[in-house]
Parts: C-alpha cells; sequence; structure tokens
C-alpha cells in the first residue's frame, strides 16, 4: 500500500500487471503447509495485496499473470495450480463487482524465465504432449493484446497444437482436453483401436511363450519410458538400468504409470516404478499382474512359433503402422491366404483346426504365414 501511495500524482498509476510468481513442486502426499506457503506469498497474496492497495484507483487495467496449471493441472504443481486458480477468481471478483479484471492462464513462453529455465527435455517433451507449444515473446504480446481486448475475465492464452494433442491416448490427458483431442481428424479411431489393444493385451501374450512375454512386455515398458523422457528411440533405456538412473523422478515415474495403466488396463500403484526399479524387473511385474494363468507354450512346442507369428500378425494389424494402408487390399490378402490355408490344409474328412495343427509341422506354418503375407 506505501508503494502505490507513493507514486507521484503527476504521473497517476493507470494500470496494474502481476506477473510474479514461484515454484515449489512435489508430488501430493509431499505437499506441505510450507511449499504451499512459498508459492501463495508470491503469487495469490501479492495479487490480494494488489487489489486492496488499488480497489479505490481509476485503473485503465488489472491484469493478473496467471498459469494454465489452474485450468489443465500439472504434476507436482498443486500448489502453484491453486494461487494461480485464485488469481483467476479474484478478477473475476473485481469485474463482478464493477472494477477492471483480466486474469490470462499463459502456456509456455519460449524464452527462459525464472520459472522456467528448470525445465529439462523431458519436461518439455511432457508439455509438449498435451499440444502445448512454446509462444515467443513477440507471440506473448500479441496474445495480451487480445486477451485485454476480448471482455472475459479469465482467459487461457496458449499455442495449441491439435494435431499432437490428437496423437495422445484420450484417457491420458486432463479432462479439459480430452474434447478437443476426440475432435482432431481420426483420433475417435485411433482412439478404439487403442482401447482395444489394451483389452486384448492379455489374450495376446496368453499365446506367447514365457520368453516372448516377457520380450514384448519389456519392449512396452521401454517405449513408453523412452517417450516420458523425450527420447525418440527406445534404446536409449537399457533393460536393466535403474529408473533413477535413466533420470525419472516423482513426475515421470507417475507419467509411465498413467501410460503403462493405459496401455494395459490394469489399475497400477503410483510408486510402481520405485518399487519395481529396472525395466526388466517391471515387466515381469506386468506378467504377474495380467494373470496370464496356465503355462504358456514354450520354444519346443509344436504350436508356439505359429501362434507367436499369429500374434505377431494380430499385433501389426492393430497398430498404428497400418493406418495409412489400404483397409480393402489388406482385407483381400488376408481372405486370400485364408483360402489357401484351407485348400493346403484341410483333407476331404473336413479336419477340425486342431487336426489340421498335428498334421503340419510350425515350421511349415511359420513359412506359410511370411510367404503369403511377407512379414519376414
Amino acid at each position: 500500500e506505501s508503494l502505490v501511495a507513493g507514486v507521484d500524482p503527476a504521473h497517476p498509476l493507470t494500470g496494474v500487471i502481476h506477473a510474479a510468481g514461484v515454484l515449489d513442486d512435489a508430488m501430493f502426499p509431499s505437499q506441505d503447509a510450507q511449499r504451499l506457503a512459498r508459492v501463495w506469498e508470491a503469487k495469490a497474496a501479492a495479487a490480494a495485496h494488489l487489489h486492496a492497495a488499488t480497489r479505490e484507483l481509476r485503473l485503465g487495467m488489472f491484469v493478473l499473470f496467471s498459469s494454465f496449471a489452474s485450468a489443465l493441472g500439472t504434476p507436482g504443481q498443486a500448489n502453484y495450480a491453486a494461487a494461480n486458480a485464485f488469481c483467476d477468481a479474484l478478477a473475476a471478483h473485481r469485474r463482478a463487482v464493477g472494477l477492471p479484471g483480466l486474469s490470462v492462464a499463459w502456456g509456455l513462453w519460449a524464452d527462459a524465465s525464472g520459472l522456467t529455465a528448470r525445465l529439462d527435455a523431458a519436461d518439455h517433451a511432457r508439455i509438449g504432449r498435451l499440444g502445448i507449444k512454446a509462444n515467443s515473446a513477440e507471440q506473448g504480446l500479441t496474445m495480451l493484446d487480445a486477451a485485454c481486448a476480448h471482455g472475459q475475465p479469465q482467459l487461457l492464452a496458449l499455442r495449441l497444437d491439435r494435431r499432437a494433442l490428437a496423437g495422445q491416448p484420450i484417457e491420458g490427458l486432463p479432462t479439459p482436453l480430452r474434447a478437443l483431442a476426440a475432435a482432431g481428424a481420426g483420433t475417435p479411431r485411433r482412439a478404439a483401436a487403442a482401447a482395444h489393444a489394451s483389452a486384448d493385451l492379455a489374450g495376446q501374450l496368453r499365446g506367447l511363450p514365457a520368453s516372448e512375454q516377457h520380450r514384448t512386455l519389456l519392449g512396452l515398458v521401454r517405449t513408453h519410458a523412452a517417450t516420458v523422457l523425450g527420447h525418440a528411440d527406445s534404446g536409449t533405456v537399457r533393460p536393466d538400468t535403474s529408473f533413477k538412473e535413466l533420470g525419472f523422478d516423482s513426475l515421470t515415474a507417475v507419467e509411465l504409470r498413467n501410460r503403462l495403466a493405459a496401455a494395459t488396463g490394469l489399475r497400477l500403484p503410483a510408486a510402481l516404478v520405485f518399487d519395481h526399479p529396472e525395466p526388466t524387473a517391471l515387466a515381469r511385474h506386468l506378467i504377474d499382474q495380467l494373470d496370464l494363468g496356465g503355462a504358456p507354450p514354450t520354444a519346443g512346442d509344436a504350436g508356439g512359433p505359429l501362434f507367436a507369428e499369429l500374434a505377431r500378425l494380430e499385433g501389426a494389424l492393430t497398430g498404428a503402422a497400418v493406418a495409412g494402408l489400404d483397409a480393402g487390399a489388406v482385407t483381400a490378402r488376408l481372405e486370400t491366404l485364408l483360402a489357401k490355408w484351407k485348400a493346403r490344409s484341410a483333407p476331404v474328412e473336413e479336419e477340425t483346426a486342431a487336426d489340421m495343427l498335428h498334421t503340419a509341422s510350425a515350421d511349415e506354418l511359420v513359412n506359410f504365414i511370411d510367404n503369403e503375407l511377407g512379414l519376414s
């Protein structure tokens, strides 16, 4: 208040922009009064003081810099989200009593600041998976002008890449973004395919030898771990290296848990990565949780290699790799393969499928699939 009172009357105060803020991130069980107070004081308490000190003045603007954390939620920032939500509410309150008020919830700025300088590649990758692209200072100023002219007390100001957003699993997105992701081109088909894949994962794995089950789930873990860490190649995630050494913290651990839960359909605990600290151990745990049941075919079983190839084919047909192919051509090829299989394998007595397996070797069946569909 003394600062406002000390403004020279010859140059009166005509506007306020509150852009201060600090971070003290932690997962919710570790949030405490001290963390909340530190973040709240710089963002919310300062906004309240500015409101009280200027509410009798004739201001042309009263702008609060908020964050998309208040609208979308961000992992580990419950205290920061709450403080920014207070700013959003304060702007609405000021407008309701006839005072100027605008809260702009910003996305990511390209220029590093005291808040964003600490972000690493994994953090940027995580924000990018929300479809949020960094805006330049020039773009930010343009958005600020547009927000001031818009007329509403609370606005989101961020660059949103709907294509990147649409490529994410719907269930892993913040609720406000799900409708936007679902509206993206082709997203309903991808979401349906992803849902089918997670629902049928256990069924696919039951047809594989134990070693192949582990290899498949280890690949799943490594792929999602690489994505969470911002790597394009799953080879950067070594099977026997601890997640901690790979660079995982509490935030990335929870995201990996969420992605694996969506991929497998399992309910997985938040401490999953810390309870099973290497990709190999985590893959073994997922096998146990999927409850595959029974003894899977071994490499020596006659039908094992065949079922492995069929599972590989099924996985290819439900994967994203076939999204751009001609569905009619694929269907015709499969129907031709099935017709040849029946003609080649069915004796005059109309043998059952089980009988057919006994009359052909596994190598013959695997080679037949490879030759007809070009899988080798």
